[in-house]
């Protein structure tokens, strides 16, 4: 069985994203014309931090999971984890 690979992650002004490349064997589970939850494509064995959503389908290439999440989500999330022992 193939392995899951994982891209770098890259950058524009709003975004970090990344792709994640699945084997066959995996990809052929993929359903064809609908972006997948975290829940979903955590099950099909895709494993990366919070806050990543697969936000578009590359038609050409459907084995390669397209994924974003905010710039500097992990900070947000740990500032707000702080803010909230502060309390």
């Amino acid at each position: 069985m193939g392995q899951i690979q994982y891209s770098e992650k890259y950058f524009d002004d709003i975004y970090e994203y990344r792709h994640v490349v699945l084997p066959p064997e995996v990809a052929k589970l993929l359903p064809k014309n609908r972006l997948l939850s975290e829940n979903e494509w955590r099950a099909m064995g895709v494993q990366q931090s919070r806050g990543w959503v697969h936000y578009a389908i590359h038609r050409p290439e459907p084995h390669i999971m397209l994924f974003r999440r905010p710039l500097n989500y992990q900070q947000q999330q740990e500032n707000q984890v702080q803010q909230g022992l502060a309390k």
